[in-house]
């Protein structure tokens, strides 16, 4: 767990299981900073970067969905605790080459906007409806510095 200074504990687990460079340090930073911002503490999440083709068997076992995309992600069920007590929250998975696909004048950027939005997703935000859409896009570009159209 990380102490942000004012008391929260957040952990991100992070994993890099891809080939591209990523700084996995900064976005891990990021997505502490959200949980921290949307008033989560003594959570845990995981986020992990994965080559495309373990991204399309994630998306077409888990969203019958063919080919990869660019980030999927897994809630856990709010009571699952570390032994620690910390709530752990789920898993963000994220395909950087399918990132920079998406964005290729600022591929780190788009990481940022991926790595938010997962963690959006995580605590519950979605994009189906034109106002949940709107409060999860300046949510997005608040905390990734990112504007999405």
């Amino acid at each position: 767990m990380t102490d942000d200074g004012s008391g929260h504990r957040v952990a991100v687990l992070t994993s890099d299981r891809q080939s591209g460079t990523v700084d996995v340090e900064d976005l891990a930073a990021l997505a502490r900073a959200v949980l921290t911002a949307e008033g989560h503490e003594h959570v845990e999440l995981s986020l992990s970067f994965v080559d495309e083709t373990e991204m399309t068997e994630l998306h077409e076992r888990f969203m019958h969905e063919s080919g990869p995309t660019d980030v999927l992600t897994f809630p856990l069920d709010e009571d699952d605790r570390t032994e620690l007590g910390a709530r752990l929250l789920g898993d963000v998975i994220i395909a950087p080459s399918v990132a920079a696909r998406n964005n290729p004048d600022d591929p780190q950027a788009e990481l940022r906007l991926l790595t938010v939005h997962g963690v959006l997703h995580i605590l519950g935000y979605d994009h189906e409806e034109d106002a949940e859409r709107a409060d999860m896009w300046a949510r997005q570009e608040r905390y990734s510095g990112v504007r999405v159209p």
